[in-house]
């Protein structure tokens, strides 16, 4: 059967854009491609110099930059792996459970690891939303692939911007070094495997998860389990200026090997991170998957990549960079 899914509503950026347990064989997953960002003090001061608040007001959701078109780069079946849980976190209190969309007021730890990515596509200002995850290098961001590449060439003046609030930095302007994504998104930007992540520069002398904290991460999980997402969305009707969330039990989608939820998140919220086991009270859980794609014809739903072996390799190729 063909699968095919439409560009401008598959790919949710947030100025930019598509998880569960298999105990299967061994992840055999290839390496992930990199890309070298702003490796060196002067070009992360010029990355970060480039968004000020009236530019980070000003960046375009992904989606209105892209034309309408036919993306039936798919494979049939995302690689499964060895399931593996990276810092668990406590159990869920869900007083905000289920949710279609609205404005997180619940406070917690992922007021702080959440944010806003920034970035510069095809001589445009966009953005994309993205997480800072437990790592070894302490400054690992997990996003969609196509907030870190799309049509052919990784983004530049890539930026995290954790806790954005209408303009605000209240943690700083954390600049990528490396951008990354799954092989399979750098070879055909095959919607199931639409996982990127960035690997930022130190601020102020000091690493990203040492500022904000870092969630857990979950790979070859079961499916149908009850998530959180969370997301700047930033097209009507909402502005990008806040953070907003959804929560539901999620669904095997049907134009994709990945997972759907009920979720009104428009464009700007592509990336943003889908939590497992997730806790209103501390506001802490397992990155499980991102804000990935709507489709036009039932925009009430929401689509995300299923972490498997491939998601798996490139945050553990991410996290050790």
């Amino acid at each position: 059967m063909s699968k095919k899914l439409w560009r401008s509503a598959v790919a949710l950026a947030a100025a930019c854009l598509a998880v569960p347990v298999f105990t299967a064989t061994t992840a055999q997953a290839a390496p992930a491609t990199v890309h070298l960002a702003a490796d060196t003090a002067a070009e992360a001061r010029a990355v970060a110099a480039k968004w000020t608040p009236e530019a980070m007001r000003n960046a375009i959701p992904l989606d209105r930059l892209l034309p309408g078109v036919d993306a039936s780069k798919l494979t049939q079946d995302v690689a499964k792996g060895l399931s593996q849980v990276v810092a668990p976190t406590s159990g869920v209190s869900p007083t905000a459970f289920p949710s279609g969309g609205a404005a997180w007021t619940g406070g917690g730890k992922v007021v702080s690891t959440a944010g806003r990515v920034f970035f510069t596509y095809q001589g445009r200002q966009a953005s994309c939303s993205g997480n800072a995850v437990t790592s070894g290098n302490e400054s690992t961001v997990i996003t969609a692939g196509h907030c870190v590449k799309l049509d052919g060439a990784f983004h530049t003046n890539w930026a995290f911007v954790p806790a954005y609030n209408n303009g605000n930095a209240p943690y700083g302007t954390w600049t990528a070094r490396k951008t990354m994504a799954t092989p399979q998104w750098v070879a055909s930007e095959d919607i199931n495997y639409d996982v990127g992540a960035a690997v930022v520069n130190p601020l102020n002398g000091q690493n990203l998860t040492d500022v904000v904290g870092g969630q857990g991460v979950a790979f070859n999980q079961a499916r149908g389990q009850n998530m959180y997402a969370f997301g700047w969305p930033a097209a009507a009707p909402y502005d990008g200026t806040r953070m907003i969330y959804c929560s539901g039990q999620v669904f095997d989608a049907f134009l994709s090997d990945g997972i759907g939820m009920t979720c009104d998140m428009t464009g700007g919220s592509s990336g943003g991170p889908w939590f497992l086991q997730f806790s209103e009270a501390s506001g802490t859980g397992l990155v499980n998957s991102v804000n990935s794609y709507k489709i036009n014809f039932i925009p009430t739903w929401m689509f995300g990549p299923y972490f498997g072996a491939d998601a798996q390799n490139l945050y553990n190729q991410a996290q050790a960079a």
